[in-house]
């Protein structure tokens, strides 16, 4: 008399296969960890070469004496305000000069004070001074501090040389190089931080955001910032959607490798399982 036979899940008859997925999806996700955590130290012991523990802080320009180029600008900054809400052309040129005024006498622009200023215009790019905070290598808190991680600053001491566009209705920067003194800042850094959203900030400002939506055009010419309004015309972004920071793509590069090996380890197991099923 046969005996029937009842069919058993390979998986039941060989625990093998979930404990080798299991074992290796915790391996995955250890190594993720630690290549996070690697990378991130790797990052802040390169940043900590080209940056200071201390600010080199930046020349603010005085107002002292400065009435009649205050009341000029003001004038000047009006009338473009005006022509740009009746949607006509406008054209507004500033100097480093003006710019650097700007920045010390309005309000909206006092978080550049002491941390960058205008120094030149050369050809189709920007000289700034700037003295950049960066946040610094991860630590534990100390007593008195909040929070039980926290970190040391670091300061961008040096010269930005950039090219002002326009991108998706707001001002940034295109950087060409960072200057330091005794240093070298690495390309990878470069690319990273460029563009720099140096309006981000006014987006939201229920003047200057509208303001900066109406731009058509940004350049210089001149040893002059020259920010231009055409009726009709579509400000076209020099930025493109495919400049991401390289960085970011080796990290997510070593991501989808592991996962894909992951994947290819869980699917061999699998089928292994599958064929060592009784017929």
């Amino acid at each position: 008399m046969n005996r029937l036979k009842i069919p058993v899940d390979a998986s039941a008859r060989s625990p093998f296969a979930g404990c080798a997925i299991l074992i290796a999806a915790l391996l995955v996700m250890v190594f993720l960890i630690v290549f996070s955590t690697v990378t991130l130290f790797r990052q802040f012991n390169e940043i900590a070469k080209f940056t200071a523990a201390r600010p080199v802080p930046v020349e603010v320009a005085a107002l002292d004496n400065q009435e009649p180029a205050l009341n000029a600008l003001a004038e000047r900054l009006e009338t473009f305000r005006q022509q740009l809400t009746r949607d006509e052309p406008a054209v507004l040129a500033l100097t480093p000069a003006d710019m650097n005024l700007a920045i010390a006498a309005y309000e909206p622009f006092r978080d550049f004070r002491g941390t960058l200023r205008v120094t030149a215009v050369e050809g189709d790019t920007l000289r700034l001074a700037i003295a950049f905070p960066l946040n610094g290598k991860p630590r534990l808190a100390r007593k008195q501090e909040r929070g039980w991680i926290t970190s040391d600053p670091r300061y961008l001491n040096g010269t930005l040389i950039a090219r002002p566009v326009l991108s998706k209705r707001e001002v940034v920067l295109q950087i060409d190089a960072l200057q330091v003194a005794g240093a070298q800042v690495p390309q990878e850094f470069i690319d990273q931080m460029s563009p720099y959203r140096i309006s981000e900030r006014y987006l939201t400002d229920l003047t200057l955001g509208p303001a900066m939506a109406r731009l058509t055009r940004l350049g210089l010419a001149d040893g002059k910032l020259v920010l231009t309004r055409v009726p009709g015309e579509t400000p076209s972004d020099v930025i493109g959607n495919g400049q991401v920071d390289s960085a970011s793509h080796r990290f997510f590069s070593v991501l989808g490798v592991v996962a894909c090996a992951f994947l290819a380890f869980a699917g061999l197991i699998v089928w292994l399982s599958l064929r060592r099923k009784p017929a």
